[in-house]
């Protein structure tokens, strides 16, 4: 099994998981006239793809007792459940993401949500697994919520140019927040306790919890849908071949990221890797500033209030990636 055998590898693979988190949501934004909750399809299977190619090569590469399958043998049947139960929880946290993304854009939906999942993982994790300075976390995690609250003020600003604001979508992106930030920690529960996953099977079962919750979360949503008319399965057999490639591929990019997330925790502590891993939130934002023009024509009020959140979102990072010094 490969892990890191040094900070600079892990702190590499964390960044990489930031942009890898970051930019899976532009192959929504690419797709055209095809539901979310039919693009989510291909997206979940996308990532328990991912997460099996990855446990069989890097997972499998020492060929003992830490490769995948005698991992998965070996390993208690209460951490294999609750990691799929993680997956459970992230996959309606991220439905509602992709929700508040299709709501509100790139730039508002994953600051406000990945902020407020911030704050919570960082919390629980470092409670779990207490490494690193907890005062510098705790500053980070204030000026995650400051740049939360920063962004919001920025979407509200909208307003004043004349562009239609959804409080609904602020609602769905702040209960997305708080499951999102969730699932981490129960991922560094079971990877300190008993028998345990190694990283590559950890992510493997969280994404079989995620593919599977989708005919309970998504199979909801395509028949209550939280934006527009209830859809069918006919829509995803029909839809188009672009939408069904772009949803794989999203999911390929979002699993490259969890697994390099969750190999580089094991190295440096899991609460510094989940917080430099939710640094994706100023990755999705300048996507949807400068490739999707989400905030074109917004008022000089909005825009400072979008600068701020980097600045602030920019010391939770510098202060979080410190904590480990």
């Amino acid at each position: 099994m490969f892990t890191p055998h040094s900070l600079d590898i892990a702190l590499l693979m964390m960044i990489t998981s930031a942009i890898c988190w970051g930019s899976w949501a532009n192959t929504y934004k690419g797709v055209k006239n095809y539901r979310f909750e039919l693009f989510y399809w291909d997206y979940a299977f996308g990532i328990f793809l991912i997460s099996l190619f990855f446990a069989f090569t890097m997972g499998s590469s020492g060929h003992d007792a830490s490769s995948f399958l005698n991992n998965v043998h070996s390993a208690d049947s209460s951490n294999i459940l609750y990691t799929m139960l993680a997956g459970v929880i992230f996959n309606l946290a991220n439905l509602l993401l992709v929700a508040a993304i299709d709501m509100a854009g790139l730039a508002i939906a994953f600051p406000v949500a990945i902020g407020i999942a911030l704050v919570v993982g960082v919390i629980l994790s470092y409670a779990l697994q207490p490494k690193g300075n907890g005062a510098l976390l705790a500053a980070g995690v204030i000026c995650a919520l400051i740049a939360v609250v920063l962004d919001g003020k920025a979407y509200g600003s909208l307003a004043g140019s004349g562009r239609s604001v959804s409080k609904k979508s602020i609602i769905v992106c702040i209960v997305s927040g708080v499951l999102m930030g969730m699932w981490s920690p129960i991922v560094t529960h079971v990877a300190t306790r008993g028998n345990v996953l190694t990283p590559y099977s950890s992510v493997v079962f969280l994404t079989l919890g995620a593919l599977l919750s989708c005919f309970i979360w998504n199979l909801y949503f395509m028949k209550k849908p939280l934006v527009g008319e209830p859809v069918s399965f006919t829509g995803f057999f029909s839809g188009p071949g672009a939408g069904h490639l772009l949803g794989l591929v999203g999911g390929f990019i979002w699993g490259v990221g969890t697994v390099f997330n969750v190999v580089a925790g094991q190295a440096v502590g899991f609460a510094i890797s989940y917080a430099i891993g939710q640094s994706a939130p100023m990755v999705a934002a300048l996507w949807g500033v400068f490739a999707w023009k989400e905030f074109a024509g917004a008022s000089g009020r909005a825009k400072t209030f979008l600068v701020l959140m980097f600045v602030f979102y920019c010391l939770a990072i510098a202060l979080v990636a410190k904590a480990n010094g």
